[in-house]
């Protein structure tokens, strides 16, 4: 069953699962679904009634999961569009030639392609390959100073994601998504950071906020700047 609730001038959906519990409880998903969990003989003016009363908690979490969503607006991938790396603007410059590479200099990215439809493909293949490089980089003296608390992920892996910036598994292993390499390295460290908290805490409960601030203090600055800059 799913319903809606009206909160100022926002609407909230929410969808109802029904079992065999004593309590109801309302849980935000990282896919920004509202699912409420409820006793079988809860009438459904009750479970509207706590979802008003949860509904500030809600958009919360709602903003919260919003700031792992990439936005990206698409790209023409021509000379003279800007593109991000590593938090900075860099111009892009499309050169026709018979060798095909990616690199950048001063304040240009240059792809040489054999024709320009080439240069989307290319720049992706070479921020795939950027990410690689860089994540382990970035991650290496984060994974140590999580070593005192016992942890380790299994392995770090690329993996494009359309609603998350990163992920991590019940096995231990994190998931990132390629597009971080275009955001500062704090805001990839935070990333970072919020996965490895998942590993001995695996619910945002104030436990886990309470490690995540400990591990990295200024981490609602940077998710910020991750929210704006690649909004």
């Amino acid at each position: 069953m799913t319903d809606c609730i009206q909160f100022g001038s926002m609407e909230i959906n929410y969808s109802v699962l029904r079992s065999d519990r004593k309590t109801l409880g309302i849980t935000v998903t990282p896919d920004l679904e509202v699912m409420v969990n409820a006793p079988e003989g809860a009438s459904n003016e009750k479970i509207k009634e706590k979802v008003k009363k949860r509904a500030s908690w809600i958009l919360k979490q709602h903003d919260f999961f919003l700031s792992f969503h990439p936005r990206l607006l698409p790209k023409k991938y021509i000379s003279g569009e800007s593109h991000l790396y590593l938090g900075r603007q860099y111009l892009l410059k499309v050169i026709v030639g018979s060798k095909e590479e990616v690199r950048y200099k001063g304040r240009y990215i240059e792809v040489t392609a054999k024709s320009k439809e080439r240069a989307k493909p290319l720049l992706e293949a070479w921020y795939r390959e950027r990410s690689k490089l860089k994540f382990a980089e970035i991650a290496e003296p984060v994974i140590n100073r999580f070593a005192r608390h016992g942890v380790e992920p299994s392995s770090i892996q690329i993996q494009e994601m359309k609603l998350r910036w990163g992920s991590c598994t019940p096995k231990g292993k994190i998931i990132l998504n390629p597009e971080l390499i275009k955001a500062p390295k704090p805001c990839i460290e935070y990333v970072i950071t919020h996965e490895l908290c998942h590993l001995i805490h695996h619910d945002h409960s104030q436990k886990f906020f309470d490690l995540q601030s400990k591990e990295m203090p200024d981490w609602e600055k940077w998710k910020k700047k991750l929210e704006i800059l690649l909004a």
